[in-house]
């Protein structure tokens, strides 16, 4: 298992009522199939030996006794592979009968699991049938004596990340699942041998279960359900899988086929995600079967979206992107009400975060009421200043009815060089920062003349990689974007833009075309000079390494490897590599100007606030960090 991925798989066979050798055969190709393409684990459905549809056969103790003999055909035919099978079917111990899943590796039966929860209502008669599921004892099975009960977990003891639970179907239904004891005992992995029946719309409530349930445990879930060659006497079922991860679904079946599916989970993701949740404690003690299951490094075939803060459906977009307006709006009005304040200051330069801020702004001010003539949107042009930007500027303020102030800051630097003896000609940081620092100063100026408050524009990207100056464009009244990353950014102002028409899209188009920049050189014949993608490396790779190292904190090596994938057609291997050392680099070195941000409000599951989700120290080593990478 390299960097905490395993590949699992869910199936549905093909199958006949009955007939378990059938069934068998149909169970052993999947598996054989499952193993070639190096699943670790792989599960099929509820009395899959069988057939859930039996009815009144399972009195029979032929049916019963061939189910068994199938077992055994079962573990023979697959005790070479590297592959743990989750299967259903019925299991009678003395007087009882129990539907169970059986957990097989390496031709012998780790355990049994039985049905907890009987369902006997609708077109469920389980009860006719079967026995409730016991806790723990043993069951003699050709002689041997092997575990059975619903509270067991199997655990991997080579691979201590991997540690499997297993319910059936109704378990998942019920008000507490079996899965959540299962997981509170340390289940990291749960598999559901499951046969539900299909309706209208039940489709969407069984994939509501799987992806709430499993992000409810912070677990990978496994679910294998029925389908084609079950009775419809009276039900239909549509083979209808998935395989899903803390609340995502990562494969899902198409229904009313047979088949296998398969997806590689995280399982290094979920312990993080456990050990950052206090909420989730271990207090259930569960009996512990142990096995070793080689390592197997393979080749993911998992997706890994370019933008992961970004969600890839555009009616998700939609909805995110209202969502996330909503929370700045609302953020900034308990701020102006608070300072019982009507007026903002913003320094507009004409390009995203100014514009994102300038937005939220306009929609805060139309929630209360308040006159927009008193968002002073404040231009400073100096040396790199650009007739592009500054036309952004005079093209916003005038679309969206917002007071206009350009404050020229040429002389103003010009007389702070010569009063610090700066060469005028020397491009360093000093040349750079010094008109940071007088902008933040005009604008923390103009604020006290118009007793309004300085709306901070920095992003959260730019905060990541400290591409801010200390005491300048850093200091603010109130950071609006301080948790949106840039890519996240062109979205919002390109999702606004498209709310509009006449002067206000075309305005709002110009900033999304033009480069990013600071604009703190000058230009060369009235062109940007200074591009910082082409200084930093591309905001979208660096958000990328933001998402995984600090929402999950993976180590660069795993966050390299699915960088690769997701960027296999964009950039060359050495390249992210390059980028994923100036984002290290950075990150621990500016860490000091994250430790004194103004307030600014939380949207997503990454922020780095030092109040909130980031507490490190500024002097952290990043030597381990780089060494690995």
């Amino acid at each position: 298992m390299k960097d905490g991925f395993i590949r699992v798989a869910s199936a549905t066979p093909e199958i006949k009522v009955a007939d378990c050798i059938y069934n068998t055969k149909k169970i052993i190709e999947l598996v054989n199939e499952a193993a070639q393409k190096q699943a670790s684990i792989i599960v099929f459905p509820e009395l899959c030996i069988t057939g859930y549809t039996c009815g009144d056969l399972f009195f029979q103790d032929l049916l019963i006794d061939e189910a068994k003999k199938s077992l055994n055909t079962i573990n023979n035919n697959t005790k070479d592979l590297d592959t743990i099978i989750v299967v259903g079917l019925p299991i009678k111990d003395g007087a009882s009968l129990y539907n169970c899943a059986a957990i097989l590796y390496h031709g012998e039966v780790l355990g049994f699991v039985p049905k907890t929860h009987l369902p006997n209502y609708a077109e469920f008669q389980e009860l006719r049938y079967f026995s409730k599921s016991c806790d723990y004892k043993y069951v003699t099975i050709d002689g041997k004596s092997i575990p059975i009960g619903n509270k067991i977990i199997f655990v991997c003891e080579n691979i201590p990340e991997l540690k499997l639970g297993v319910e059936v179907c109704e378990d998942l239904w019920v008000t507490i699942p079996q899965s959540s004891y299962l997981a509170a005992s340390g289940a990291t992995v749960i598999a559901n041998v499951s046969s539900s029946s299909e309706l209208v719309g039940k489709s969407k409530y069984r994939t509501s279960l799987v992806e709430s349930q499993s992000s409810r445990i912070i677990s990978a879930y496994i679910y294998a359900d029925s389908g084609s060659g079950e009775s419809s006497t009276d039900l239909v079922f549509s083979g209808h899988n998935m395989i899903a991860e803390i609340g995502t679904v990562l494969s899902e079946s198409k229904r009313f086929t047979t088949g296998i599916i398969f997806a590689d989970i995280d399982l290094q993701k979920i312990e993080s995600e456990r050990r950052k949740n206090n909420n989730f404690n271990q207090t259930e003690t569960l009996n512990k079967i142990y096995f070793n299951l080689p390592v197997k490094d393979i080749k993911l075939k998992r997706k890994f979206e370019k933008l992961p803060f970004v969600p890839t459906e555009k009616s998700n977009l939609d909805e995110a992107c209202e969502e996330i307006l909503n929370i700045q709006s609302y953020g900034l009005i308990k701020r102006l009400k608070h300072m019982n304040c009507e007026k903002i200051v913003l320094g507009l330069s004409g390009g995203l975060d100014s514009t994102l801020a300038l937005l939220v702004s306009l929609q805060a001010f139309s929630i209360m009421n308040y006159n927009k003539k008193n968002i002073f949107a404040v231009t400073m042009p100096c040396f790199g200043t650009t007739e592009k930007t500054k036309l952004n500027v005079s093209q916003l303020c005038k679309a969206f009815d917002v007071t206009l102030l350009e404050v020229s800051i040429n002389n103003s630097v010009l007389q702070h060089f010569a009063d610090i003896n700066q060469d005028v000609n020397n491009y360093d940081t000093t040349y750079e920062n010094a008109q940071a620092r007088e902008r933040t100063q005009v604008l923390m100026d103009i604020a006290n003349q118009k007793n309004a408050i300085v709306l901070g524009t920095g992003d959260m990207s730019e905060l990541a990689l400290g591409w801010s100056t200390y005491n300048g464009d850093h200091m603010s009244m109130y950071g609006i974007n301080s948790s949106v990353p840039k890519t996240l950014v062109r979205c919002l102002v390109s999702y606004k833009a498209d709310m509009f028409k006449g002067e206000k899209r075309s305005s709002l188009l110009s900033v999304l075309s033009t480069p990013i920049s600071p604009e703190l050189l000058p230009s060369r014949s009235g062109v940007i000079s200074q591009s910082t993608e082409d200084i930093i490396g591309p905001y979208e790779l660096h958000d990328f390494f933001l998402y995984y190292i600090i929402r999950f904190g993976f180590s660069p090596q795993k966050v390299y490897r699915i960088a690769r994938i997701a960027f296999k057609d964009v950039y060359e291997p050495a390249f992210i590599k390059e980028c994923l050392k100036i984002f290290i680099k950075r990150f621990f070195k500016n860490q000091f100007k994250r430790s004194c941000l103004p307030d600014g409000p939380k949207v997503g599951s990454v922020c780095l606030s030092p109040r909130g989700d980031l507490r490190v120290p500024s002097d952290a080593s990043a030597v381990a960090w780089l060494n690995e990478i």
